[in-house]
């Protein structure tokens, strides 16, 4: 049993101290979603489309403030949460994280992009394989998984998002303008906001992918930790077993608590202001400005185009048409960094899921009182990831677009779930002053039941009709 101290809630440091934890969760997007899904819907169906973007990352805006709000009061992750309501749901979440995110679309249709480059078209899988392996070199060598993370994808962001930007608006005219505008309010062409056709698993794994998607939200209750947030401060860091602590042990759960005084939820309050603000900085207008310049880009140079229903042909006819039309090296830079924004996005999933995969493993050894080691844990996990996908991909399943289809569609469901869950959490473990006001506890239920419809209406036509 764990000695429980008790602390003050510490004090907020001001706000660009506290960029960080968003930039993880959106790189964890850029790929899936930002890259692929969306692009790929408007170079098929147009801009009328683009509306269900901002909504949908609008949706996870508020869906991870409260994870957030949880890991931020407790200084322990969610998973220590649900661990409470009911001793089966670790397992939920390790498989349904295992399950939805050990697809290797990212790095199937990174290989496909980077091998373009280089002029190697055949066999690219091999290539991917390669970028899984170099993705467990990378977490295994560093000294802390938080700061290579974030270090990652800050740079990705900060180099890809003005390079995409540029493009588009050079490429742009003034009909593209207009039927952008027109698609942020659900106007398309000849439909209103969905069009006629279009496969409702693949609308329903872009909405998903507004952003994060799955049980990757969740894991920001764990960056929240290694970051030091809120009584995130009191709580351990997982170290790489090579270059950091050899045997470190990090407890799953909070070892601390804070008195109930003015103070101390002032100091929340100032915290709860200042995640609000970061989070909507980074993770939802960076999002939703990346997303919808991404789709406006593939509906510019790609609409209509011969071939872009298939897989990502889309994206290579956006390189060629961005060659022919500016210069063959922007064309070929496109295609690059749209690789590393793929590989980007694989290396955030599997860092995040394998920490989730390993936080419900220590919840659950601790409940039975057992020892266990957590970065060694971790690194176990991360390397099955690692076996999964090339094992995946050497069995023939490399197209990527299908794979990150079905992994979506999964993580749409587990999305559906751990909205409930975090809803009933938040009202049962967190006092009155620090739960959600009224119009985010209205939110939350009309997410719900979005994707309960929506996950409803996706297993009816795929399973029972």
């Amino acid at each position: 049993m764990q000695k429980i101290e008790t602390k003050p809630f510490p004090k907020a440091p001001k706000l660009r101290y506290l960029i960080g934890p968003s930039f993880i969760l959106i790189g964890l997007g850029l790929g899936s979603g930002e890259v692929i899904l969306w692009p790929y819907l408007a170079s098929n169906y147009g801009m009328g489309i683009i509306w269900a973007a901002v909504l949908g990352i609008t949706f996870q805006f508020f869906m991870n403030m409260e994870i957030e709000r949880y890991a931020l009061v407790k200084g322990e992750s969610v998973f220590v949460g649900f661990n409470r309501l009911w001793k089966g749901l670790p397992y939920w979440f390790i498989i349904t994280s295992f399950l939805g995110f050990g697809w290797p679309g990212m790095s199937a249709a990174s290989a496909v992009l980077i091998g373009k480059v280089f002029g190697i078209e055949a066999n690219t899988h091999y290539i991917a394989i390669a970028l899984l392996v170099a993705t467990g070199l990378l977490f295994t060598l560093g000294p802390s998984l938080y700061k290579v993370v974030e270090s990652f994808q800050k740079w990705i962001i900060l180099i890809s998002v003005p390079f995409i930007t540029v493009i588009t608006i050079i490429l742009a005219k003034a009909a593209d303008w207009s039927a952008l505008g027109q698609g942020l309010v659900g106007i398309g062409d000849g439909y209103a906001f969905v069009p006629e056709g279009i496969a409702l698993a693949v609308f329903l794994s872009a909405f998903a992918y507004a952003g994060a998607g799955g049980n990757l939200n969740l894991a920001q209750s764990l960056y929240i930790k290694d970051k030091g947030y809120g009584m995130g401060k009191y709580a351990g860091k997982i170290k790489s077993i090579i270059t950091g602590k050899s045997h470190a042990q990090v407890s799953a759960e909070s070892q601390v608590q804070f008195e109930m005084n003015e103070s101390n939820v002032a100091n929340f309050k100032i915290w709860w202001r200042r995640i609000n603000a970061e989070h909507a900085l980074v993770f939802w207008l960076t999002g939703a400005f990346t997303m919808t310049m991404l789709a406006f880009l593939a509906f510019i140079t790609s609409h209509k185009g011969a071939g872009v229903a298939e897989g990502i042909n889309f994206i290579l006819l956006e390189g060629d048409v961005i060659s022919s039309s500016l210069a063959p090296i922007i064309g070929i830079m496109f295609l690059l960094i749209g690789g590393v924004m793929l590989l980007s996005t694989q290396i955030g999933v599997f860092e995040a899921c394998s920490r989730i995969i390993v936080e419900n493993i220590a919840i659950r050894r601790e409940s039975c009182n057992k020892n266990y080691n957590m970065s060694k844990m971790f690194y176990i996990t991360l390397w099955a990831f690692i076996a999964f996908g090339a094992i995946v991909m050497l069995l023939g399943f490399n197209e990527p677009r299908a794979l990150i289809v079905l992994g979506a569609v999964i993580n749409a469901f587990a999305m559906l779930a751990h909205l409930v869950l975090t809803y009933i959490l938040n009202r049962r473990e967190l006092k009155k002053v620090f739960q959600p006001v009224w119009y985010r506890k209205a939110i939350i239920w009309v997410e719900i039941a979005f994707f309960a419809v929506f996950s409803a209406i996706v297993f009816w036509d795929k399973v029972i009709r």
